[in-house]
């Protein structure tokens, strides 16, 4: 603060010298007597009030640049490199390496809430902190604003460089803290004090790397020092450094390391190169090695524009990580048996005992010349990969294990941020207890959270193909558990929140899939301004308020949605909004396959099902015009609200975004939402995953109008739910034709087929949306 006063009044000095320099200048000539020796003095008083001002300000990164690239080390050991190296910039370290060392915060942010959790489970664990190679201790300092250092019951800081460490003694002592010790040892061969008294395996719960990985010579003995004194079941590691790394050899590999985690040729090169003139190492090996040591829990990969933005990019990750000794039953239970993932997306490792007898050809070599009295049973082979990030995480398991495949590449974002079908005519025909097991398109997840809260059924397969709706719905399920009633509604149901990601680190996160977790790190815009207008559903909506815009009824939109009756509804509906949507400039956009794609999610087959029974004028009108006259948008019909508006309101939202709804989900430590798989993959490799007679119910949406008529893929799928479904369960469906042709492939593989409601015109709806021609049950009778 001194600096920047003295700064502010030096360059305040030069601004008052340069805005008076008339009179001054008057003055200097009067006592020289020269004009010329006048402009002189006062040009050369402003130059040094300027480079005064400059110099005080710019002098912690001149030291930073003078000691980091122009001043020579002349040390041979690791040590004494350390020493030359910091000493001259240890008081202004912190001031030099904020826009530096990125991610730090975040790694911290992260940390503690997954700290909190793994504590809320074993309250009574000691809670141990090493941070190795802290240097300052500004982690430890900061850590602070997320989880008090008064929570810990000792912390260490570790590091060699003893210039630094006396920054971080001075520190603490500032700060009172008395739990802290600080030691000047070699990472590789840390010891804590209290190892002196017993075994130190396990007895560490909280271990930090903050861009010292990188430095440290002696890695894979640190990293295996680690894994020893690691607690199996509630210690985390945590990490966030440089890196470079090519393609991965397999996609196992690459789901660990994460999204964006490949660099450029040329950024490994020049990186790799530039920070090895300091001594630290950006090669692959040490992240490699500590994704294999350990269990990936969490991983993002990122990019440091501090210096250029967009030309600069220096890659960083933040990495958090497990004991690959802790227990992963439960995961491997839920994901195999379960969920019935086998299919090349479940572990790994395989969990079965590896002969080389049965992978290894045998070698002829002859007779032997001695007899030898070894056994000649098979060795085993006991040396596994890690499991999936998926295994590690502490949340519930929710999302199945799934490799990035060429068609998940395809979807960038989610097509639907909110789903599209009337849940409670689904529970009218449902019957759904908590015995069930029932599969559902995943969609936004609005339905399959219904279904939850209504019912509690004892499964809920959710699959999608899309795995950025696996994605939302697994931060809804995460939102429940995490947040309160306000926020939580104020994310999903204003679709707004200023501080989604501050919430998303501190409380959703460790309930997070790794995968998810990166998706909404990258997006956490989404959340900044209108939820519903993101993904490609978003652009429908952003349509319809053009439209409204440009033929004035704004206004009347809100009216529409606030309408105190049904008749006055209609009547805003009949003499406002009807001739602005069914006009045609709208029709002829609605025509578009292009845009029914991308901004309706509408496939060409289905949008030919509609064409083959008539125009796109009378779909639209017999979808719309019924609806103001039946239900009311302001009390529980909140589909159109929601496209109107571009969000919900407390008495129109979907069940879960209701209090009660909320506070179902959320109840005895979340139990309703224990029945939820998430499934990244078709339906047909789900259903060959499941068990015969598995499931008791299936609701899939609009799911086979995608299919072209006489499509095999439909005759296989519904082979499948006829031996996955048990007898007396049956299969829910909507389309957008009044008689899909697919009915009759249902008929001929044994099921029974009865049309629960047809659209006849434009009087009558079918829901509350009304979106589809027809609604449908197929049901396996034997």
């Amino acid at each position: 603060m001194t600096t920047v006063s003295r700064a502010l009044l030096l360059i305040g000095s030069a601004l008052v010298i340069y805005i008076e320099r008339r009179y001054v200048r008057e003055a200097i000539t009067y006592w020289t007597g020269s004009s010329t020796i006048a402009a002189f003095i006062l040009l050369g008083c402003s130059l040094t009030a300027f480079i005064l001002a400059l110099g005080s300000t710019l002098r912690p990164q001149l030291k930073f640049i003078w000691h980091c690239f122009i001043r020579p080390l002349r040390a041979s050991d690791q040590r004494t490199r350390l020493d030359n190296f910091y000493k001259g910039q240890a008081d202004v370290y912190d001031a030099t390496r904020s826009g530096l060392l990125r991610g730090r915060n975040t790694m911290l942010n992260l940390s503690a809430s997954h700290i909190r959790t793994m504590q809320a489970k074993n309250p009574k664990q000691r809670l141990i902190w090493v941070d190795i190679g802290g240097g300052t201790g500004h982690n430890i300092e900061l850590m602070d604003k997320h989880l008090p250092v008064s929570s810990f019951d000792a912390i260490y800081l570790i590091d060699l460089c003893e210039p630094l460490l006396q920054v971080a003694r001075e520190r603490f002592a500032k700060r009172g803290w008395t739990n802290i010790t600080v030691l000047c040892q070699d990472a590789s061969e840390f010891a804590l004090p209290e190892w002196a008294r017993s075994d130190p395996k396990g007895s560490v719960s909280f271990i930090t790397l903050s861009y010292s990985l990188s430095m440290i010579p002696n890695f894979y003995t640190l990293l295996d020092r680690i894994d020893y004194v690691l607690s199996p079941e509630n210690g985390l590691l945590s990490v966030v450094d440089f890196y470079t790394s090519g393609k991965q050899p397999s996609l196992h590999e690459k789901a660990i390391g994460g999204t964006s985690k490949e660099c450029g040729w040329l950024s490994r090169w020049f990186w790799q190169i530039w920070f090895d003139f300091d001594h630290v190492s950006l090669s692959p090996h040490r992240r490699d090695y500590l994704e294999y040591k350990f269990g990936t829990v969490k991983t993002y990969n990122g990019r440091n524009r501090f210096v250029i933005p967009f030309i600069v990019r220096i890659p960083y990750y933040i990495w958090l990580g497990r004991s690959r000794s802790c227990d992963v039953s439960r995961f491997c239970h839920a994901f195999e048996v379960e969920g019935g993932n086998m299919l090349g997306n479940s572990s790994p490792a395989s969990f079965t005992t590896i002969k080389d007898s049965e992978t290894i050809p045998p070698l002829e070599i002859g007779e032997p010349v001695l007899n030898s009295q070894a056994s000649h049973a098979d060795a085993l082979i006991t040396v596994t990969p890690p499991l999936s990030s998926f295994h590690y995480h502490l949340g519930k398991p929710w999302r199945l294990p799934y490799y990035e495949q060429a068609i998940h590449q395809a979807f960038r974002t989610f097509i639907y941020s909110f789903t599209w079908e009337d849940p409670e005519v689904d529970m009218k025909y449902l019957d759904l207890g908590p015995e069930d097991s029932m599969l559902v398109i995943t969609s936004a997840g609005d339905n399959a959270l219904h279904y939850a809260i209504a019912a509690q059924p004892k499964r809920i397969h959710c699959v999608d193909m899309n795995p950025c709706q696996g994605h939302l719905l697994e931060l809804k399920l995460a939102a429940v558990q995490t947040l309160e009633y306000k926020d939580f509604f104020s994310m999903f149901g204003n679709g707004h929140h200023p501080k989604f990601r501050a919430l998303l680190d501190s409380k959703i996160a460790p309930l997070l899939s790794s995968i998810a977790y990166q998706f909404w790190h990258i997006n956490d815009d989404a959340f900044f301004k209108a939820f519903y207008l993101k993904g490609y559903s978003g652009w429908a909506l952003r349509l319809a308020r053009i439209v409204f815009s440009i033929a004035g009824v704004s206004k009347d939109v809100e009216a529409l949605c606030n309408a105190g009756s049904i008749a006055q509804q209609e009547q805003i509906w009949r003499e406002k909004l009807r001739p602005a949507l069914l006009n045609p400039v709208v029709i002829a956009l609605l025509k578009s396959p292009i845009f029914c794609w991308n901004a309706l999610g509408v496939p060409l087959n289905q949008r030919r099902m509609v064409l083959d029974e008539g125009s796109m004028y009378e779909f639209v009108r017999d979808t719309l015009n019924p609806l103001p006259s039946t239900y009311s948008f302001k009390d529980g019909a909140y589909f159109y609200p929601l496209t109107l508006l571009g969000h919900y309101t407390p008495s129109s939202c979907p069940e879960y975004l209701t209090r009660s709804g909320f506070q179902a989900l959320k109840a005895n430590n979340g139990k309703a939402t224990d029945a939820f798989r998430l499934h990244t993959d078709s339906i047909y490799n789900v259903l060959r995953g499941l068990t015969s007679w598995s499931l008791t119910r299936a609701v899939i949406m609009d799911h086979l109008d995608w299919f072209s008529p006489g499509s095999k893929d439909v005759d296989d799928e519904v082979d499948q739910f006829y031996r996955v479904l048990s007898p007396g369960g049956f299969i829910l469906w909507r389309s957008a034709a009044r008689k899909p042709w697919y009915c009759d492939v249902f008929e001929r593989k044994g099921f029974t087929v009865t049309a629960l409601g047809v659209r006849k015109g434009p009087e009558v709806p079918l829901d509350r949306v009304n979106m589809y021609a027809s609604f449908w049950r197929a049901m396996k009778t034997t």
